[in-house]
Formats: C-alpha cells, structure tokens, sequence
C-alpha cells in the first residue's frame, strides 16, 4: 500500500516506505519529535554498534529511520503478521539496507529471552487495540534488558500505563496528537 509515510533524516531522507494491510503507523510528525529528543542527549551516537529492536514492527518505520541515520546501527524487526514482515522486508530492499537488518516472524513477547538482552534501544508500538500487550512486554524485557538500555513505548492517550520504577528511570513522557511516548532507561 502507497502512503505517506517517508523517512525523516539520514541517507534515505525523502523515501517513501510502504505500509502493510490495516496499518497504524506513527506519523512523520510524531516521528520528528521522537527523534528530537532522543538524539538530545538519550541517546549516545558515538556508541558505534548500535543494536536496535522495531519490536511490533508495521511497516518497520522507526528501525528504518535508525538504519538512515546511524552507520553504526544493526536493527532487528519482529512482528507477527506475516504481511507486516514482508512490507519490512520489501521496505529494506527498495533502500538497499538489508544488510544491517534482521526479521523474524515472531511474537515480540515470546522473542525477548532470544533478543532483549543484547539490544541497546528498544521501540515498542503495539497495536492500540491491545492496551495491556505493551505492559506485558515492559514487564518481561525488565527482566533481562542491560543496565541502560533505551526503551522507547508508544501508547495510545486515554490508554496510558506505567512503568515500575524500580525497573525503568523515565527519561522522557511526551504526547503527540493520540500518541504517548513513554522513554525509558534500565536501571
């Protein structure tokens, strides 16, 4: 499906990236913001590999965005429907930048033993319609994620949960139109 939706800044700026059937994707506006705050002292970009995880990936928006503006950034994209992972796949093919990129065709719950411990940021964009998803995923990464890692939740307003803080430092707690994002630290 043609859409809209385009990369914001790096070496792919302007691309428009495809979205899968029934897709709620974070809008470029939203995105922009993000990105603002976290390359404002979030984020370390001198840190050289930077292993990033698209966990509930749609269209694979954000991951993308990290493989655009980051050389150093290896990015994993899980998601469980099928078509999502294939417009992720097309997606880092018509870019060219599959070779920093991993998909997997997994539930992003059931993939963190396998994956969480290594990963330096984490997005996290479950669908709206399953408010309770993202705190079940929060709960378990906390168990395994290292001291600082990033864990960036997208909520939806009016929906909102929290995290233990005993866990999580929050960094940043911002909304944007119907989107809240939550950025989280390991502690």
């Amino acid at each position: 499906m043609d859409s809209k939706l385009q990369i914001i800044s790096g070496a792919f700026r302007g691309r428009k990236l495809r979205l899968p059937p029934n897709a709620r994707p974070t809008q470029n506006r939203a995105r922009i913001a993000l990105f603002n705050m976290l390359e404002s002292g979030v984020l370390d970009l001198r840190a050289g590999n930077l292993r990033v995880w698209d966990a509930f990936a749609g269209s694979g928006a954000f991951g993308i965005e990290c493989l655009s503006r980051y050389a150093g950034a290896n990015v994993l994209f899980t998601d469980v429907a099928a078509s999502s992972i294939k417009t992720v796949r097309d997606n880092l093919g018509i870019l060219g930048c599959d070779a920093h990129a991993q998909t997997a065709q997994v539930d992003a719950i059931g993939a963190i033993t396998k994956y969480g411990a290594d990963m330096d940021v984490v997005f996290l964009d479950p669908p709206y319609t399953d408010a309770d998803l993202g705190g079940a995923f929060v709960r378990r990464f906390g168990l395994v994620a290292k001291s600082g890692a990033i864990l960036i939740w997208e909520q939806e307003v009016g929906h909102e949960a929290q995290a233990d803080e005993a866990v999580w430092n929050i960094l940043r707690d911002k909304r944007y139109g119907r989107a809240r994002f939550l950025i989280l630290r390991k502690l």
